[in-house]
This record gives structure tokens, sequence and C-alpha cells, in this order.
């Protein structure tokens, strides 16, 4: 099962990264357990200058953007 963090104070572009993230998870159908991170400092420890971010098994794949479907389907099925 892969491990999927959501970087960000909880805006609309938060939000909209999740739902985006939550279907390509289940279009290319991988177990995968979400977890939203919105504390400040627990989202410096990542090494990223904006959010939102998007966080896969503890590595970051994007951040300051919200990457497409087709992007995040290739990052879980590569994982």
């Amino acid at each position: 099962m892969l491990k999927i963090k959501i970087l960000g104070s909880g805006c609309a572009n938060c939000k909209k990264l999740e739902a985006v993230a939550r279907d390509a998870a289940s279009t290319v159908a991988v177990e995968a357990d979400f977890e939203k991170i919105t504390d400040m400092k627990a989202i410096m420890s990542y090494d990223i200058l904006s959010t939102p971010a998007l966080v896969i098994n503890d590595k970051v794949v994007a951040s300051g953007r919200i990457p497409t479907k087709a992007e995040i389907q290739q990052w879980l099925t590569a994982s």
C-alpha cells in the first residue's frame, strides 16, 4: 500500500490536489493511504518551497502546482 501525503494549509488548491490524487489512485486500482498534513512545521520538514505538495512514499513528486491526473497515475504505478 502506498502512502500519499497532501501538504498544504487546507486551501482550495490543496483540496483539489487531494481530489485529483484520489481519483488517479482509484483509476489505476492502487491501494493508497491518504494523509493531509496542514501543520506548517511538519510541511517545512519536506524540502518544498510552496504548497500544495504531493508526497508518495516520503518522496516529494510535485509542489507549488496541481499535477494532472495522468502525471499522478504515472507516479503511482512507478512507485
